[in-house]
């Protein structure tokens, strides 16, 4: 069964949610997936995983500190060629998922998702973002197996 691991951080909730939906739309295709927040994600977390899935708002034009070292270790580990993908919540820019999808397919070397999937906070909040978070995670797991 392939498997997949979900690390994000959330500042307010967003991002969040988004990961849950994300992979709530994995599991209904029956693959194994694994949520964490970033500052609780180890090396040892991607042991296995045909796919890593990033999600971060965007700070200050840039990602947190915490989805940056794990994307150190995602290098370390190894994962050129496994499926990638990034999304995030934003106020007024999503300039964090560009980020995200570069590192991952031009340092990682992964395969990824583009484009990554962003929707502004108050959309999210209200519930209108929950279809297409699901439906971008079974794209992610379209193209593991």
């Amino acid at each position: 069964m392939a498997k997949a691991l979900i690390v994000y951080d959330s500042n307010i909730g967003t991002t969040e949610k988004m990961a849950k939906d994300i992979e709530k739309g994995m599991k209904e295709t029956g693959i194994d997936v694994v949520s964490k927040r970033s500052v609780n994600a180890t090396a040892d977390d991607l042991k296995g995983v045909d796919a890593v899935v990033l999600g971060c708002p965007t700070y200050f034009d840039d990602i947190s500190t915490s989805i940056k070292l794990f994307m150190i270790e995602m290098k370390k580990a190894g994962m050129k060629g496994k499926v990638g993908a990034a999304f995030g919540g934003y106020g007024w820019d999503a300039k964090g998922v560009q980020i995200m999808t570069d590192t991952m397919k031009h340092m990682i070397e992964m395969d990824v998702v583009e484009p990554g999937l962003k929707f502004k906070a108050t959309e999210i909040m209200l519930g209108s973002a929950e279809k297409e978070c699901r439906e971008f995670g079974k794209k992610i797991v379209a193209k593991i197996t």
